[in-house]
């Protein structure tokens, strides 16, 4: 692993994007915690405290979500369609759009699907949810931690619920980091009349939780992921396929908020406990993130798993299209290429369905007539 000479800010740049038998990194540029490079996308944890009050009376709930609902169909369909796509034309993802979809349809078939339904293209509700969030709370590392970091999804609600009623700080992103970073919750801080089994919903958190930005000295405890598949004899996991989890787990790297030894514990239902060497590690990508922990409603599984954890982003594999869409990454890499005075790879091109393709031209149209009329 090679230091980056000259940049004064601890940087690494490494080599390859495939985990050849869990191989070394490439072009991944992140920093220890003390020597990152650090700037505001969001407002500071100060400014954020005293606006908080106002954001929250000028905060409309039913607005929030219909457009979140909204975002959310669009975008599993053109994902669905990608998985379509990848699987027809036996792309080099095809084989984790396979399982992916076998657990959808096993939950659904098997009538253990909650809702939101259908779960396909989610990280996926399921009856015993809150039952394997209470095991999950039953760990030492979970008790002993001041601040955990929890996906916004459906089935993780519950371990939200546990966190701050337990009095320590949720760590939990903007859903999809559409519109911001992440947001920190204690209870303690809730406004009067504010229950916490509101603040643990998506609007809730954008409500009253206080913007967090990469300047901010965070330091997490554990981590709590969703899942779609998870293996339980080398810790490998699948998503739903959109790579936010590993986008936050690398931006957390490169706030110094993380590192290798913290766990990251997911919550599943049984049935997506696939047997051993179902996810083959050696076809996994540099930074796709592993589990220490898996807690189903009947059981907690250790995996001891040994695939090395991402380092931070990685941004030779990260498409033009996803970095289009999340504004925190647009200002960090060009913080990062700013203060380098070097210009930070850029992955491929995502390769869109035609219905897709032809509804991300036209978006692009209309921006640039805007941009025009500007």
């Amino acid at each position: 692993m090679a230091t980056t000479a000259g940049f004064g800010w601890g940087g690494r740049v490494g080599l390859s994007t495939v985990r050849s038998n869990r191989g070394t990194l490439n072009s991944n540029i992140y920093s220890s915690k003390g020597h990152g490079i650090r700037g505001r996308v969001t407002l500071s944890m100060s400014q954020s405290s005293a606006n908080r009050a106002g954001d929250e009376q000028g905060f409309d709930t039913a607005n929030y979500d219909a457009e979140r609902l909204r975002l959310d169909a669009e975008t599993r369909a053109n994902v669905a369609a990608v998985a379509v796509m990848e699987q027809e034309r036996s792309g080099p993802g095809a084989w984790k759009w396979a399982i992916r979809k076998r657990i959808w349809d096993a939950l659904e078939a098997q009538n253990v699907a909650e809702q939101p339904r259908p779960v396909h293209h989610r990280i996926p509700n399921f009856k015993g949810a809150a039952a394997a969030a209470d095991r999950l709370a039953r760990l030492p590392e979970f008790q002993a931690a001041r601040c955990v970091k929890v996906n916004p999804d459906t089935p993780q609600k519950q371990v939200r619920f546990l966190t701050l009623s337990g009095g320590k700080t949720l760590l939990t992103p903007q859903p999809r980091l559409r519109t911001g970073f992440f947001s920190t919750l204690e209870a303690a801080d809730l406004p009067a009349g504010v229950q916490i089994i509101e603040a643990c919903t998506s609007a809730g958190a954008a409500k009253h939780g206080t913007p967090v930005g990469l300047d901010a000295p965070l330091r997490v405890d554990l981590i709590v992921i969703g899942s779609v598949a998870v293996d339980p004899s080398t810790g490998a996991r699948l998503g739903k396929g959109e790579g936010f989890a590993e986008l936050e787990y690398g931006m957390l790297r490169y706030m110094g908020a993380i590192d290798d030894n913290t766990l990251v514990v997911t919550s599943v239902h049984d049935l997506q406990v696939v047997e051993e060497g179902t996810i083959p590690t050696e076809k996994l990508l540099i930074h796709d993130v592993p589990v220490d922990v898996i807690c189903t409603p009947t059981r907690t599984i250790f995996t001891n798993t040994s695939i090395p954890k991402p380092k931070g982003i990685y941004w030779e594999v990260l498409s033009p299209q996803k970095l289009e869409k999340i504004r925190v990454l647009q200002v960090l890499k060009k913080m990062i290429e700013e203060k380098t005075n070097q210009v930070l790879p850029s992955g491929p091109d995502e390769v869109l369905p035609p219905t897709a393709a032809r509804k991300n031209t036209w978006r692009n149209t209309r921006r640039s007539s805007a941009n025009t009329r500007r």
